[in-house]
């Protein structure tokens, strides 16, 4: 799984003012990252505002995707949910051509005890046909996965990595002594990338790359002096993007880029005007 190393970009998708997909905004943004270095693409992950889009609509993002992409880079699906059959039947029912792996969000609102959250997991690895990937955010979920429940789940031959997003280095400590080799430990947080690295990690599923993956690009793939300047330079952008929630931030910024509109879905808002023009004043200082 050497070709999910690096950066991997949490895919925004792009509406209208009337909601309705935008789909050459998504293409725009496609090719955006593409060219700006990242190393996979993620659809239809938090940051796609998945829940807010119907099981047609799903699919008509990723085949989407994958047309824009035309195989230029891996493709990992977001695919998850607190309905374990749900998740089984969604898979039974998936093309999976041009899908590199599965990223498979921790049951949330359920609250699920460690055992069960590893029962879930397993059913799921066992039927699907590609690589899982773990992703833990109990800031979102309100049940945060356990070293010990990732590390049981680690030894499973088709769970190959964890997007860890509970900001608790300690924990991605305890997660990268005890891995298998080659599992992947992927940041969840883009400021905690370069903290991962230092202890085994393999990358970042990142939101600010959407906008800026050239300078995601130096912070997984630079020099040292590289990296550590790309990563203190998303220092004045990070809480921008999530001081109204994600993806409000990346979208206004995307925006400002001419990439696509900062529209959202209910129940979310585009950008306050206070928020638009913090963005618009950091993005300034980025040109």
């Amino acid at each position: 799984m050497n070709k999910l190393k690096g950066t991997g970009v949490a895919l925004v998708t792009p509406f209208h003012d009337d909601y309705s997909i935008d789909f050459e905004g998504l293409k725009r943004l496609v090719n955006h990252v593409i060219e700006g270095g990242v190393d996979y693409l993620v659809v239809l992950g938090t940051t796609g505002e998945t829940v807010t889009l119907t099981s047609a609509e799903k699919k008509q993002v990723l085949n989407a995707v994958l047309e824009y992409n035309n195989s230029r880079v891996p493709v990992v699906y977001g695919m998850g949910g607190n309905n374990t059959m749900a998740v089984l039947n969604d898979i039974s029912t998936t093309d999976f051509t041009g899908i590199t792996a599965i990223l498979s969000v921790s049951p949330y609102y359920n609250k699920p005890s460690q055992a069960g959250i590893i029962s879930h997991y397993k059913a799921i690895a066992d039927a699907c046909p590609v690589p899982v990937i773990l992703y833990n955010i109990p800031g979102r979920t309100m049940s945060n996965m356990t070293a010990d429940t990732t590390l049981a789940l680690a030894d499973h031959s088709n769970i190959i990595g964890m997007k860890e997003a509970s900001g608790n280095l300690e924990q991605c400590m305890q997660i990268a002594a005890k891995m298998p080799k080659d599992f992947l430990l992927v940041s969840g947080d883009d400021l905690m990338t370069k903290a991962l690295y230092s202890i085994g990690g393999s990358g970042i599923i990142s939101v600010m790359a959407n906008a800026i993956p050239a300078t995601f690009k130096a912070l997984c793939h630079g020099t040292e002096e590289e990296s550590l300047k790309a990563a203190f330079s998303l220092l004045p952008l990070n809480s921008l993007m999530y001081e109204e929630s994600n993806p409000v931030g990346v979208k206004n910024l995307l925006r400002h880029m001419g990439i696509c509109e900062d529209q959202v879905r209910l129940p979310m808002l585009r950008a306050s005007l206070e928020l638009n023009q913090k963005i618009k004043a950091e993005y300034q200082k980025l040109k």
